[in-house]
Order: C-alpha cells, then sequence, then structure tokens
C-alpha cells in the first residue's frame, strides 16, 4: 500500500512525468492533490499496471482528486530546452493549472527546478512510494499515450500505436525507411550514429 501524504497537514501535490525517454511526441506531466483519506489499493507506478488497469485508475484519480492537471512540452521546446528542462517545465505547467494551489509539492525523481514559493521534496521512485504521484504518473502517461495514438493516425510506419514514441527496433526502422517526422525530437539521437547522416527533417 502506497502512502496517502507526506504532510497529512499541507495541501500536497504529487507531480510525475511521461515520455522523457521517447524519440518522438511530447512530453507530458500532471500534478495531482488527493484528498488526506484517499484510499485506492490497485493504484502503483503506471508502468508496473497494464493499459486496461492504467484507464481505469484515471477515471477513479480524476472523479476522486481534490484537484489535478497535465502539463506539455511540444518537441520543438525539448529541443531548445533539452529533456530535463522540459520534464521540469511541464511539471511547471501541471501546477500552475491546478486549481488549488498546494503547500508542498512531491516530486518523482531526484532533480527539480524549484517551482516559485511552493516548497518540494524530491522522492526516488516515488511513484511506487505515494499515492499522488502515483496518481500523477498514470495521468501523465495515459494522456500522453492518447496523443501518441492520435499521431499514429497521420504517421502509422512508426508504430506509434504500440511503442509510444520510445525507441524500439521497429520505430527506428520507419525512421531508417521513412525518414523522421515533424514531431521527432532533432536533439535525440534517432538511429544509431552511423545512419544519423542521412536524415532529413520536414
Amino acid at each position: 500500500m502506497l502512502l496517502p501524504y507526506q504532510n497529512k497537514n499541507r495541501i500536497e501535490a504529487g507531480c510525475d512525468e511521461a515520455g522523457r525517454g521517447c524519440l518522438a511526441g511530447p512530453v507530458y506531466a500532471a500534478a495531482v492533490i488527493l484528498p488526506s483519506d484517499f484510499i485506492c489499493e490497485e493504484l502503483n507506478d503506471s508502468k508496473q499496471l497494464n493499459e486496461k488497469q492504467r484507464y481505469a485508475l484515471r477515471k477513479i484519480v480524476e472523479k476522486e482528486a481534490i484537484a489535478w492537471n497535465v502539463g506539455i512540452v511540444f518537441p520543438d521546446e525539448i529541443d531548445k530546452i533539452n529533456i530535463l528542462n522540459a520534464s521540469f517545465l511541464a511539471m511547471h505547467r501541471a501546477i500552475q493549472q491546478l486549481k488549488i494551489k498546494p503547500e508542498h509539492l512531491l516530486i518523482d525523481g531526484n532533480r527539480f527546478q524549484s517551482y516559485p514559493e511552493i516548497p518540494h521534496t524530491c522522492v526516488i521512485k516515488g511513484d511506487g512510494k505515494y499515492l499522488s504521484i502515483a496518481a500523477a504518473s498514470i495521468l501523465a502517461k495515459t494522456y500522453r499515450d492518447d496523443y501518441m495514438m492520435q499521431l499514429h493516425e497521420e504517421f502509422n510506419y512508426y508504430a506509434w500505436d504500440k511503442n509510444k514514441g520510445y525507441p524500439t527496433p521497429q520505430h527506428r526502422e520507419g525512421i531508417k525507411k521513412f525518414g523522421p517526422s515533424p514531431y521527432h525530437r532533432k536533439s535525440f539521437t534517432l538511429l544509431p550514429e552511423d545512419s544519423q547522416l542521412s536524415l532529413i527533417f520536414n
């Protein structure tokens, strides 16, 4: 059972991102404020759940959360500021859009760029320790998957319906055969170094 909070008497938001290691598409982040008495034994790190479980839990989180929101940073921004800063920016955007201002942030991972006037605690593998971070991981993952499924309809030769933009052999084979799409991250190594010279961005 995951922990319900770190600070019981403060409004606490859990934050997590999805898509950091992808070759294509945006990075998504979510911020979630859960009630201090929230209980859901099934809730866990999104990577430990299958797709059906994630979408079922998303409905529960959205219904039960005091506040939640999703932040997005697109590939052109990622290429300008790098993926680490883009992950922080996506979290900031999610936090900024919460209808209730949190008093403390629980951040998945070991680094974060401080959000103005709100203290934070970084928690390594926090999505497997705190309910609010796990909830954020599910929202970030499922909303990003939804977006990549839409992109797949336009660019089906990258198999984004299966890999969601991660560097699978099928994804890289699509890049090698058809070149990169406008949704690929130009600052990333899309193919092994000996194949990079032939890439032309649309």
